[in-house]
């Protein structure tokens, strides 16, 4: 393992122990935090995501992290509701979100034997053969949970079907997202975030 100092934002969810534990059984010494020295300093940096987006983007805000963040170089992984918010727009209480992304995130379509939130295991079908997706098979199981989602755009890395493919996970420059949480699908979600710390800081 080569990173050397991963940071995950203090976005204030529920989910922030189990993704540094996560992190932590994969060898590094995570450090949870909202401060914009830190995320500077980082060599690799995760949002994290859990809540509303209106809520988690006045968090960002009032710490001045939605300007800290679109500017940072070294990678950067956004998870589940992280994911949403470095896109442009959350139709989530119509909300400005990062804008690192084109585009914006809408609400699911409930349907028979679809319902939402999406809770659950599913395939991710990886796409292009983007480093984050390193050794695992082409449709690995990860776990979801969430009521709002991406459509697929020149973005998208993985897809996701949920009665229409979604995106599962995203890349723009050094910026990463995915949809599902790792630290909580087993094998495939430790793999994942192996790899992504293992990606060059440098970009």
């Amino acid at each position: 393992m080569t990173a050397q100092r991963a940071v995950i934002v203090d976005s204030g969810g529920a989910n922030l122990a189990s993704l540094r534990f996560a992190i932590e059984r994969l060898g590094i010494d995570a450090i949870v935090t909202d401060s914009p020295a830190e995320l500077r300093s980082a060599t690799h940096v995760i949002l994290p995501g859990v809540g509303s987006a209106a809520s988690a983007m006045q968090r960002l805000k009032d710490r001045r992290l939605d300007r800290e963040l679109p500017q940072l170089t070294q990678p950067v992984l956004g998870i589940c509701l992280g994911m949403q918010l470095l896109f442009e727009h959350s139709a989530e209480g119509d909300t400005k979100t990062l804008g690192i992304i084109p585009g914006s995130v809408r609400r699911i379509v409930a349907s028979t034997g679809r319902p939402v939130p999406h809770m659950g295991w599913n395939r991710v079908h990886a796409l292009d053969g983007d480093a984050l997706f390193a050794g695992l098979e082409a449709e690995s199981y990860m776990y979801f949970v969430h009521s709002f989602a991406a459509d697929l755009s020149a973005a998208t890395t993985a897809s996701v079907d949920y009665g229409t493919p979604i995106s599962a996970a995203v890349r723009v420059r050094n910026f990463r997202g995915v949809q599902f949480h790792p630290e909580r699908s087993a094998a495939s979600g430790a793999r994942l975030l192996a790899n992504f710390l293992e990606l060059p800081s440098c970009c």
